[in-house]
């Protein structure tokens, strides 16, 4: 039975509205489901809401229903924010606190101080665990990408590395502005002085390896996402966004490997000895660990986002073994659309848990950056041959998750 509580005031439930707004773009929530959820709950709050997600902004326009479906719309209220990153425990957050509120089961005054109340996890541990998992990803990634052990430990030192300068770009816009092509060319440029002075590496592998965190991969399918739905505004801003951080981090290892040119350090490419058989699936779980961290996913849901990177991957490995790379990435977007609706649906929780680490193994960022090598080569025709097999890849993810929306259909809420 729902708890009653005295019918709050207009103006407490619109402050409400906007601070779950804030919330599920801060959490980065995408503009579809931004814009539904809200629209959910304030139907369940009594307002008529007119909604408008970007990636840095949401509108809001709303209205009372007790003035009648013709009223004018009594507040209207412009959040500019940036950009967010996905955060899976401040999501389930939010989901639950509004979850309380549309319900009846809190009222309005204590959502809004709980949602108030939440704040990132911030402190030499969880700093030291964030830049420990960039690493992480990075070694594992250059381990999927057939490197050598040499290639793993180059491409962990370096994007630890990138993970500790990270840490620095909060309150700093001039070195936030400027920081993936800063990143790509320190990267690259120590990736061919180890090859020069060290040992023989993989050069590209390694390099996509150690920038992985950076690649705009889950941007770009986000804002295919949008636009295949309709929300124009957000995927086409989404998707300049995605190509701004691409061109960055490809001047920088342009840049990288014209100084490394002029150095002499770019030697020919000279074979590597393999990892065992197995090394793949080593490298698959230390990944889905560190995309734990990387998600800020709360302790309890670890073994949810492990399994769930762990099901994508089988999905388009097996799909692919079958018949390609597009049916491989499409059968696994199936399959993750279906997994996160039914457990968004069976749980009572976002399901973006299973789908955000579900689909971080088949983004296809790193196809966009070889596309970027081979233009910035002289190589055009190479560079739009791949960069239409992203386009491919992409539509094929999207067209996985759409069709699991229609198989499984998706929580009328925070999903």
């Amino acid at each position: 039975m729902d708890v009653q509580h005295p019918a709050p005031r207009f103006d407490d439930r619109v402050r409400f509205l906007c601070e779950l707004a804030r919330r599920l773009h801060q959490a980065g929530t995408s503009a579809p489901r931004l814009e539904s959820a809200i629209d959910h709950v304030a139907a369940r709050l009594s307002l008529r809401c007119q909604s408008l997600s970007t990636p840095t902004s949401v509108i809001l326009s709303v209205a009372d229903r007790g003035d009648g479906d013709s009223a004018l719309a009594g507040h209207t209220q412009v959040l500019r924010l940036a950009p967010g990153d996905v955060d899976l425990r401040e999501l389930a957050h939010v989901d639950r606190i509004a979850e309380q509120v549309a319900g009846g089961a809190m009222d309005i005054a204590a959502g809004h101080a709980a949602l108030g109340e939440l704040a990132p996890r911030r402190g030499p541990l969880a700093d030291a665990a964030m830049a420990g998992s960039y690493g992480l990803a990075s070694g594992a990634v250059a381990v999927l990408l057939d490197g050598a052990g040499a290639d793993a430990a180059v491409a962990a030192a370096i994007g630890a590395a990138i993970g500790g300068l990270s840490l620095l770009l909060p309150g700093r816009p001039n070195l936030a502005a400027g920081f993936e092509a800063m990143v790509g060319f320190l990267a690259a440029l120590a990736i061919y002085l180890a090859n020069a002075f060290w040992t023989p590496l993989s050069v590209t592998p390694v390099t996509i390896a150690a920038l992985i965190v950076l690649l705009p991969g889950l941007m770009l399918t986000t804002a295919v996402n949008e636009l295949a739905t309709q929300h124009l505004v957000s995927g086409i801003a989404r998707l300049a966004g995605a190509a701004a951080v691409l061109l960055k981090l490809g001047f920088g290892i342009a840049a990288a490997n014209q100084v490394a040119q002029a150095l002499g350090l770019d030697r020919a490419p000279m074979p590597v000895a393999p990892l065992p058989p197995g090394a793949d699936w080593v490298a698959l779980a230390v990944a889905s660990l560190a995309f734990c961290v990387l998600f800020r996913a709360a302790l309890r849901d670890w073994p949810l986002v492990m399994a769930s990177a762990w099901l994508g991957y089988l999905s388009t490995r097996i799909g692919g073994a079958t018949l390609g790379a597009e049916f491989g990435v499409f059968l696994a977007g199936l399959v993750i659309g279906c997994a996160s609706n039914a457990y968004g649906r069976w749980r009572n929780r976002p399901g973006a848990l299973v789908r955000v680490p579900g689909i971080i193994l088949l983004v296809p960022g790193s196809v966009g950056l070889r596309s970027l090598f081979f233009v910035f080569e002289r190589d055009v025709y190479l560079g739009l041959d791949t960069a239409f097999s992203l386009v491919v890849l992409l539509v094929s993810l999207v067209a996985g998750l759409l069709f699991g929306n229609v198989v499984v259909a998706p929580r009328r809420s925070l999903s």
